[in-house]
């Protein structure tokens, strides 16, 4: 495989089945474990305090515990809802995560999009420019804290004072930042200065991925920076269901797909079809320079689409 790079998402509503929490942990680390013995590069889980009484578990948390589990697999956050924690905090909490795991954490964030868990938990739900400028604070901060003896920072929404933050993160001159999220005044801005990578989301159309290229480019100028340096990322598809045979992948749907869901609408989001199909679709990325690929197999915890990808893609020249 070349330098093209395979992520796995792991959102917690993949197990709203699950009750007991011992054994949600234990769900996911095997699904990571298997990620990495597969070859991926990297699995990323989702930021969320509450979704009514499922049960789930703090991201951060997660993190540092398969970080013990794992040797070899990078691990992040799609995305760290950048309102859940006092940025300095955060600093910290990451750095931690970087050491446990000897290097191998991939720092995403985002400015936060469900008001009913903020409020819940007591934590301010802004608009979306303040939230998003809360959310370049919480980058700026962060990148002092993992980068200087000591920081300073007053701003609107954090203030840290002579702060340190020891041990540092292993990774020189830090963890890789990915900024979550395309709007195009404000977010692309933020991911022009700061960030290693971008992830814009699932975009339905390869035209919008263009036209949010060109708009990010647009900032990297504006603020003397070169486009070629920020990681090209995308989401392939919504969600992603692989099978060569037909009549089984249909039945594979059928037990997937929401009950009140046309087959038409499930397919809007979900790629349903072989490997060779899939290659397909990410060529046009490829050709406009895309090294990362996002994926969300939409039946995990079932590990088959996992497997088949790494089988049949990952473990082959594109």
């Amino acid at each position: 495989m070349d330098k093209t790079h395979f992520g796995v998402f792991l959102p917690f509503y993949l197990f709203r089945g699950e009750t007991n929490p011992y054994i949600l942990f234990n769900y996911i680390r095997d699904i990571v474990l298997e990620c990495e013995s597969l070859g991926y590069h990297s699995v990323w889980i989702d930021d969320h305090l509450m979704y009514g009484k499922a049960p789930i578990l703090e991201s951060w948390s997660t993190l540092a515990a398969l970080a013990s589990a794992t040797k070899r697999i990078r691990l992040g956050t799609m995305v760290t809802s950048s309102g859940f924690r006092n940025a300095a905090v955060l600093a910290k909490i990451a750095a931690t995560v970087d050491c446990i795991s000897n290097g191998r954490l991939e720092f995403g964030l985002g400015a936060g999009i469900q008001r009913n868990e903020h409020e819940a938990y007591g934590l301010t739900f802004p608009g979306p420019s303040a939230r998003i400028n809360r959310m370049k604070e919480v980058v700026e901060i962060v990148k002092a804290m993992w980068t200087q003896e000591k920081t300073t920072y007053k701003g609107k929404y954090f203030q840290v004072n002579t702060a340190t933050c020891e041990p540092k993160p292993l990774q020189k001159p830090h963890p890789p930042i990915t900024i979550g999220g395309s709007g195009e005044k404000l977010t692309l801005g933020i991911t022009a200065k700061h960030a290693d990578r971008f992830d814009f989301g699932y975009l339905s159309t390869l035209e919008q991925y263009t036209h949010r290229l060109q708009v990010l480019e647009s900032h990297c100028k504006a603020v003397g920076r070169l486009f070629k340096e920020i990681e090209k990322s995308c989401w392939p598809s919504g969600q992603i269901l692989l099978g060569n045979d037909k009549q089984a992948l249909q039945k594979r749907i059928d037990n997937i797909k929401p009950k009140g869901i046309s087959q038409k609408d499930f397919e809007k989001f979900t790629f349903a079809g072989s490997t060779n199909e899939f290659v397909e679709i990410m060529k046009p990325f490829r050709t406009l320079g895309v090294t990362y690929f996002m994926l969300f197999f939409s039946d995990l915890p079932d590990l088959f689409s996992l497997r088949a990808f790494a089988q049949e893609i990952l473990q082959k020249p594109l």
